[in-house]
């Protein structure tokens, strides 16, 4: 059976609820194909959880900040830490105590706004009692340096006067990365590439591969030829994009100024599903990117393949079948 024959996307409802098919952006009659690829247990599942698939900086209730969980087996990988991540991770019951790896694509500041809480809570409110571990681009190591300078007087009260914490859960190793392979470990490896978001250099999509599957995360970026090449053949691409026309719609925007050059750091859906042809993937998902029916009929314009919206919660399963769970609120 070769990794381009058939099977349909498996809609599931994480905790029985309802299957939300305006929202997924996928036609039933889309096949979603099996891989010929040494199948994953049950118990060494691999899974991508959208805790927030909003867009830039403005405060979204509907859709938190950019952060996207893996889990591989028994390892967990967060990726960015934007606004609401520590709460999605409640919401969908899981300690963020159990989080002690972070990636970052770039240091724009809705990728990064939550990290003061997964780190001192995670620590004083999750009982986390190992170093939290930080990949990301040049500048990540001095940003998580001052953090902890920041939050001294409260590190120190709860670790050295008051509660008596462990100090290995509050500390930090942080590392700038380069393309390249950045951990590769327990099956797990994680390649981070470079990706062209205009002036913010560098920024990194990031590959993630276990057991003979794929997951390639473009963080933001206009069309990038890096990204095509490196996410080649993946079982899940999951890709920012921006509606154009409802950015310049907006009334309310801050800097009227700026929208064409804010535009221009990003991806428009069509060819958004120019690039999901040449990839290729089993599933193209949106993340980074409006909630909107005009951002699935924009994409269909290039591309027919299996698609799923962007939508806080989701949980999408890799295997020999792409499963994916909608949360119930």
């Amino acid at each position: 059976m070769t990794k381009r024959q058939s099977f349909s996307v498996l809609f599931a409802c994480l905790l029985l609820g309802p299957l939300h098919p305006s929202h997924a952006g996928i036609a039933s009659a889309q096949p979603v194909p099996v891989r010929s690829a040494t199948l994953v247990a049950a118990s060494d599942s691999f899974k991508v959880l959208l805790l927030g698939t909003g867009v830039g900086p403005r405060v979204d209730l509907q859709q938190f900040g950019a952060s996207i969980l893996i889990e591989a087996g028994g390892e967990r990988f967060l990726f960015d830490c934007g606004r609401g991540a520590t709460l999605r991770l409640t919401q969908m019951g899981i300690s963020i105590g159990s989080i002690n790896r972070l990636f970052l694509t770039h240091l724009h500041s809705d990728h990064v706004i939550q990290i003061p809480d997964l780190l001192l809570t995670g620590w004083a409110g999750a009982r986390r009692i190992i170093p939290l571990e930080v990949w990301g681009p040049s500048g990540t190591r001095h940003m998580m340096d001052h953090m902890q300078q920041a939050f001294a007087f409260d590190v120190h009260v709860r670790r050295d006067v008051d509660e008596k914490l462990p100090a290995s859960g509050i500390a930090v190793v942080s590392h700038d990365i380069k393309q390249g392979i950045v951990f590769n470990q327990h099956g797990v490896k994680v390649t981070a590439f470079l990706v062209d978001h205009g002036p913010v250099q560098p920024a990194f999509g990031y590959r993630i591969d276990y057991r003979g599957y794929s997951v390639a995360l473009s963080g933001d970026t206009r069309v990038s030829e890096n990204l095509i090449r490196i996410a080649q053949g993946v079982d899940v691409l999951i890709h920012e994009g921006i509606d154009p026309e409802a950015v310049r719609n907006r009334t309310d925007h801050p800097y009227l100024a700026a929208i064409e050059a804010i535009i221009a750091h990003h991806t428009t859906p069509e060819q958004a599903g120019e690039i999901f042809n040449r990839v290729r993937p089993r599933l193209a998902v949106f993340s980074h990117a409006p909630n909107t029916e005009n951002m699935i009929s924009l994409t269909r314009k290039t591309y027919a393949g299996p698609l799923q919206g962007a939508e806080d919660m989701l949980t999408i399963v890799i295997g020999e079948k792409i499963e994916v769970r909608h949360f119930r609120r």
